[in-house]
């Protein structure tokens, strides 16, 4: 009998209200934008895979953040695709690396932006995978590849970096990059490990994005296997105990569970990407007119919010923060 007394529906039929007693808010400062910086470009071009993205020339990446600066994004994570590649990914390496040149170019016109650096070798190395390989091509050397990520983290911070952000998924990274900071003056720079990073399906637009895919075998022998979720909490309690600050979960969607065991288990900042396949898959619905492309880019980053995540990179970051500006969504 507890119709009708009890009317769930009357703190949902007001907008002020719903505003008032929402359990869980977005906001433009928990969102951090992904951008492309592309060496030898010489204008910029949208990602075919991505639409609404672009590869950007060093001498104009300061562009894409200024724009999402103006909507109410301040942190922004720097992808760099070299000319060269190699085996040994040395153009990942030094001030004159592309990463490097956008970071210097973008801390000039954009001096309060807050940068991130992804610190792996995939995408400068010419067998596409996250660190150094045996003569098959396919089995990667883990404690060689140490040594390569912490010096492309060092070039990184000493470019102007506010954060770096290892996604290698190599045993005793995060250690290495700590160190090899600290060695260096820079103990305050912030490590966000990509610590619980799956082996998915996901990264496929991203792979193009940063011409990155393996050219012999896949990562599964290093990243994670989505059958297993116990790996994820030893991955982070490792992370943390080697110097990370904040711990992240990629992907996004399929992972929500794998967000809620990182906010329950650890009290650090719990980072999640919402990567390349989740963006494009939402572009191509909307674009076919099946479903509503903000609102849907709206519920699924409340629902990463909802499993617990404190900070969330999203390639619909200045889209969201423009619909946040705007009051939608009330």
């Amino acid at each position: 009998m507890s119709f009708p007394i009890h009317r769930p529906r009357r703190l949902r039929i007001d907008s002020r209200l719903r505003q008032m007693v929402q359990q869980f808010v977005l906001r433009p400062e928990q969102l951090i934008y992904p951008i492309f910086v592309v060496e030898g470009l010489a204008e910029p071009k949208e990602i075919g895979a991505m639409p609404g993205q672009y590869h950007w020339p060093v001498d104009r990446i300061d562009e894409p953040v200024k724009a999402a600066m103006r909507d109410g994004i301040g942190a922004f994570m720097i992808f760099g695709v070299p000319e060269q590649k190699s085996a040994d990914g040395k153009s990942a390496i030094g001030q004159n690396s592309v990463v490097a040149k956008a970071l210097k170019k973008i801390k000039k016109s954009c001096p309060d932006a807050y940068l991130i650096t992804d610190v792996c070798l995939c995408a400068y190395t010419d067998h596409g995978h996250c660190g150094f390989v045996s003569e098959d091509g396919i089995t990667v050397d883990n404690d060689t590849s140490l040594n390569q990520l912490a010096e492309m983290a060092l070039t990184h911070a000493i470019a102007g970096a506010d954060m770096v952000a290892p996604s290698d998924m190599m045993d005793g990274r995060i250690g290495a990059l700590r160190r090899r900071l600290d060695e260096n003056g820079f103990c305050n720079l912030p490590i966000m490990s990509y610590s619980a990073k799956y082996a998915s399906s996901f990264y496929g637009p991203f792979r193009e994005a940063a011409g990155s895919a393996p050219g012999k075998g896949d990562r599964r022998g290093y990243q994670m296997d989505p059958a297993v979720i116990r790996d994820a909490e030893l991955e982070m309690r490792l992370d943390l105990e080697e110097g990370a600050d904040i711990l992240m979960v990629k992907p996004g969607l399929p992972y929500l569970d794998v967000v809620k065991t990182a906010k329950d288990l650890f009290s650090c900042p719990i980072a999640v990407y919402q990567v390349s396949g989740e963006y494009s898959m939402i572009k191509a619905a909307a674009a076919r007119g099946w479903v509503d492309e903000e609102k849907v880019a709206m519920e699924s980053l409340i629902s990463m919010k909802r499993a617990g995540a404190d900070l969330i990179l999203t390639y619909f970051a200045p889209q969201v923060a423009r619909s946040l500006k705007g009051g939608r969504f009330a």
